[in-house]
């Protein structure tokens, strides 16, 4: 008998220094959740005045205007997946294209041109080996901008495409005006655009399929029935099966 009402006292003991360091802690923390590393967590809580702003910890937040102090990074600059898919090679090239400043890619560390002209070299060896003809003979032309090859692989390596024409139209190439690169609008075949500078010679049509050639000046696909006056982001009905 006086075992068993041992083992009661010891337990009710254990139980009570529990509860007892349950209120130490309570009485520690106040009963305030810590705000320590919810200014990131995209909701408003703790003190905050907004979401993720104001209060004792967060940064204060912002007025209704849109502010622009500070430096700015652009973290992802490439305007033309288009180019990165046709001259880098491999996948890290694409990787520190998109990454890497505009402004720094000429350099000794970042230079892309030599390997975009090296990649556009190389397209018109294996295309000379297709029709049988001698890759020494079978070379980039300059195109209908009168750009030759380092001339034409320095501009896409070198500068993003979606430069800014604050007066004049916006256009990836208009060939009435000979306007190239102020810009693009949705209905610019941007692919298209690409593939005549890069095959078509300084006429446009050198490797269009005909006289035995390969069709490599434009891939086949037309705008359809898309809408381009619709406000954007352009967005097309869903195809459904029948």
């Amino acid at each position: 008998m006086t075992t068993y009402k041992l083992k009661i006292v010891s337990i009710l003991i254990f139980a009570s220094l529990l509860f007892v360091q349950c209120g130490i802690d309570e009485d520690f923390n106040d009963n305030v959740i810590e705000q320590d590393g919810t200014c990131e967590d995209g909701i408003q809580n703790g003190d905050e005045e907004g979401i993720d702003c104001g209060g004792n910890v967060c940064p204060p937040c912002e007025e209704d205007d849109v502010n622009f102090d500070g430096v700015f990074v652009q973290e992802d600059v490439v305007g033309r997946p288009t180019i990165n898919t046709f001259f880098s090679g491999t996948n890290t090239l694409k990787n520190e294209y998109n990454i890497i400043a505009t402004s720094n890619r000429n350099n000794e560390s970042n230079n892309f041109q030599p390997v975009f002209e090296a990649v556009l070299e190389n397209y018109y060896d294996v295309y000379a080996l297709a029709l049988d003809i001698e890759p020494e003979t079978f070379n980039y032309e300059a195109n209908i901008l009168e750009w030759n090859l380092e001339t034409y692989t320095s501009i896409v390596a070198y500068y993003d495409a979606l430069q800014v024409a604050p007066e004049g139209p916006t256009t990836y190439y208009d060939s009435s005006s000979g306007l190239v690169f102020t810009g693009r609008s949705l209905s610019d075949d941007v692919v298209d655009v690409s593939l005549m500078l890069m095959f078509g010679g300084a006429d446009g049509t050198r490797l269009d399929g005909n006289n035995g050639t390969p069709q490599l000046t434009t891939d086949g696909v037309d705008a359809g029935n898309r809408d381009f006056t619709l406000p954007f982001p352009y967005l097309e009905v869903p195809l459904l099966e029948e």
